[in-house]
């Protein structure tokens, strides 16, 4: 367990400095998505995979409070991706309505209750999220 902690700390610490290193050579564009997206991938890999294998199996299992540990471990990490990943959606969205909706505004001021709505929609998508850590966590 203190191996795949370890690796995984490397592979955060490689992403910052892949980041630095591309904004110091003035990397952009395909070939930092590509080294970027590598170092995503195997970030995720590497903790889908530990998951997988450190997951206590009901036959070779003791007791049944392994069991539950390891379901409950799942399930902590379900309601985190969950969250996660959803306020990271909910960014982007709303950077994106949020840009064009300044833009609306600033050439018509009338538009600004429209605006607003549509900016609401996308952060209602970190509620969505919240929500469903919510029911998982009180299964």
């Amino acid at each position: 367990m203190i191996y795949v902690l370890v690796v995984s700390i490397i592979l955060v610490l490689a992403m910052i400095v892949l980041g630095i290193a591309c904004i110091k050579k003035g990397l952009s564009g395909k070939n930092a998505r590509r080294l970027m997206g590598i170092n995503v991938t195997a970030l995720f890999g590497l903790l889908i995979v530990t998951t997988i294998l450190l997951m206590p199996f009901p036959a070779s299992a003791a007791t049944e409070d392994a069991v539950s540990a390891g379901q409950d471990g799942l399930r902590y990490l379900a309601a985190a991706l969950s969250t996660g990943l959803a306020c990271i959606g909910a960014g982007i969205a709303v950077a994106s309505t949020g840009s064009a909706a300044l833009g609306a505004i600033s050439e018509d001021s009338g538009l600004l209750g429209k605006t607003l709505i549509f900016v609401g929609l996308a952060e209602g998508i970190a509620i969505y999220g919240l929500i469903v850590t919510i029911l998982i966590l009180n299964s």
